[in-house]
């Protein structure tokens, strides 16, 4: 299991995600890091445990109220180490281009700011690198009708992110991921949402996860290092 730690951007600090409501999103203070900089995020993660991947949402970009751009290449700068997935509200492919020529990580391409398929098809034509999140509300998927379905158009990571499990403590969406993994069973799917602990992780194992993000259980200390090496 690869465990990816999140850090959520808005406003130049890093916040506490919580069941997708991004507005009351507050910045980060745990047992964790007490500090909300977004560089002290990553080094007390970095601390925990010598992660490989970090996964940054880059809230005011998604929002289109606008972005967090030096507190990314402050972090690529400073932890060239770390393969950064950001998702920064990519909807066509002009702005994914701009994104792609700084070279400051993955491009995860969020199915709720795409407007149609083009962008994808794009993307799939041209052989170009990205990450696509399929996002999920409850019960409604946030994106173009049926991409939830249209296998052909995803690559070979996916993210499974369940916005109103993020930071709930309820527990990954399971039946969720298992759909998504028979849809495209050659596909490495990655869940988002839920997690609470090492028995959460062996859950996702067994249900076929190539990985998990996770920041809260991370942040209170719900999941360790230990727990850590033990599933990666």
């Amino acid at each position: 299991m690869e465990i990816i730690p999140v850090i959520d951007l808005k406003g130049g600090q890093a916040v506490h995600a919580r069941k997708g409501e991004r507005q009351a999103y507050r910045p980060v203070k745990s047992p964790l890091c007490p500090d909300s900089a977004p560089l002290a995020v990553v080094r007390s993660y970095l601390e925990l445990y010598p992660f490989r991947m970090l996964y940054v949402a880059d809230l005011d970009a998604i929002l289109r109220q606008g972005d967090n751009l030096s507190a990314l290449e402050a972090i690529a700068s400073t932890h060239p180490e770390l393969s950064l997935w950001v998702d920064s509200g990519l909807g066509d492919a002009t702005a994914c281009a701009h994104w792609c020529a700084r070279d400051l990580g993955v491009p995860v391409i969020g199915s709720e700011t795409l407007n149609d398929f083009d962008l994808l098809e794009q993307m799939v034509a041209s052989q170009q690198r990205f990450i696509l999140s399929l996002d999920f509300k409850g019960d409604r998927f946030l994106g173009p009708a049926g991409l939830e379905a249209r296998s052909d158009l995803w690559p070979d990571d996916i993210i499974v992110m369940t916005l109103a499990r993020v930071g709930s403590g309820h527990g990954p969406d399971l039946t969720r991921l298992t759909e998504i993994r028979s849809t495209a069973p050659g596909c490495r799917c990655f869940a988002a949402g839920g997690l609470r602990d090492a028995g959460d992780l062996a859950e996702l194992e067994q249900a076929g996860a190539t990985g998990v993000l996770v920041a809260s259980a991370l942040h209170d200390g719900r999941l360790t290092a230990k727990d850590i090496r033990a599933a990666a």
